[in-house]
């Protein structure tokens, strides 16, 4: 449990470390219970009941991994998603951008591999093809695999762990670069996937991870990003040590602004890595002065979600008091964790919109929220839009600029809830 935002002993469960295997007894941040983020609801079971799971984070005492025991499986999660990648205009340019900076650091051509795991829609590994560089897509979701495979990148549909690695690498080879952008938190056999990247990558080749940063999220109050498809929350230092685990050393690190702060991460095989860079040192220094290197450094969360929930609701309600409609933009997973932790409902939020053709026409898991096309802001000219995927706000404010034609404001609801 959490007393006054302070990490606690909650003395229950039976989780343990899935890096080191110490039994975890401190809570980093309880955020009660939640459906998954990603289980929309159709309209003909907009009656049924939903499963609720905790959101329950707690750090290792050992290790310092902030992590969610497994409450929800994997292949429940992502054997059949929602979430296509493509959607995302700044996020298939950042993808963009990745490929030229690594074709041009590790010198990629024709001759070359890159495997991408969890490929999703093919977003990032098309500019790969066009660049002339042979790819692999490795996808646990068979129905995003395939618009992959329409899209002619090759796409195997699995989990990665060490046996599925050393699959594809004798079927396809080993690669000169393995990506993982927003995957490694996403894995709960977290020690056999980081065994699968060793299995995947050549003994000079080069391992790319993305995530969001621990030291970010606290920073930022991004407790909305802590749901059931994010099993582990990295610092740099925690993922080092899951990574050495399986003989990959980090050499080079850099610090992103995606996801509300994000690293990425470049590792080498042991024999092969040679020193880290200086910004390895630096970003490690960093986590250290600002205490993520000790249990005590992680406490005060608590308090700080209990802001952003308290200063959020206030503005809804007043909203609702002035007589002000209010819809949501996007149907992120962080959104629903931070709908369902507010509790609020469709009597302050009235709908949301979503590009994705997928979304539409579902409801939002938990606060049964109903989701349409972006259309329906014009339609209905709401005077305010709560913008739920923040880590986009400038991509999406600039699409939805028409809204101000009518007097209309966004609200931003990380990191400290504000009308702009």
């Amino acid at each position: 449990m959490t007393v006054d935002g302070q990490i606690q002993e909650d003395g229950g469960g039976t989780a343990s470390c899935r890096l080191c295997g110490e039994h975890l007894s401190r809570t980093f941040v309880d955020l009660g219970c939640s459906p998954p983020c990603e289980s929309y609801v159709p309209a003909a079971a907009i009656d049924a009941p939903e499963v609720f799971y905790p959101l329950h984070a707690r750090i290792c005492e050992r290790c310092l991994l902030v992590q969610l025991p497994a409450y929800v499986d994997a292949k429940d999660i992502f054997s059949d998603y929602a979430y296509f990648s493509s959607y995302s205009d700044s996020w298939v340019r950042h993808a963009q951008r990745f490929v030229a900076e690594m074709t041009t650091l590790l010198g990629l051509g024709p001759d070359s591999l890159i495997v991408e795991v969890a490929s999703n829609d093919g977003y990032l590994l098309r500019h790969a093809v066009s660049a002339g560089i042979p790819v692999v897509g490795v996808e646990p979701a068979a129905n995003i695999a395939e618009v992959a495979r329409e899209r002619g990148i090759r796409t195997e549909v699995a989990f990665l762990g060490e046996e599925t690695g050393r699959r594809i690498a004798s079927t396809y080879g080993r690669a000169d670069l393995v990506v993982g952008n927003n995957v490694f938190a996403h894995t709960p056999e977290l020690l056999d996937f980081a065994r699968g990247l060793r299995a995947l990558v050549a003994d000079s080749g080069t391992v790319s991870l993305e995530f969001p940063h621990l030291l970010r999220l606290i920073e930022g109050r991004q407790y909305d990003t802590i749901y059931h498809e994010h099993y582990s929350y990295f610092t740099l230092r925690t993922a080092s040590a899951a990574l050495a685990t399986a003989d990959l050393a980090v050499v080079d690190v850099v610090e992103l602004r995606t996801h509300g702060g994000s690293l990425r991460v470049l590792a080498r095989p042991t024999a092969s890595a040679g020193s880290p860079s200086a910004s390895v040192s630096k970003v490690l220094a960093d986590e250290e002065k600002a205490g993520l290197h000790t249990v005590e450094g992680h406490t005060g969360f608590g308090e700080a979600v209990l802001d952003v929930k308290r200063e959020l609701m206030s503005l809804l309600v007043e909203a609702s008091r002035e007589g002000l409609s209010v819809a949501g933009y996007g149907a992120p997973g962080k959104g629903n964790t931070l709908l369902n932790h507010c509790g609020i409902r469709s009597d302050l939020l009235s709908y949301t919109v979503d590009r994705s053709p997928a979304k539409q026409g579902l409801f939002l898991p938990g606060t049964r929220i109903p989701i349409y096309p972006p259309e329906r802001l014009r339609e209905t000219r709401p005077d305010l839009v709560l913008i739920l995927p923040w880590n986009l706000r400038d991509e999406i404010m600039a699409q939805l600029s028409y809204v101000r034609e009518w007097g209309g404001r966004f609200i931003l609801p990380i990191p400290r809830p504000r009308i702009v």
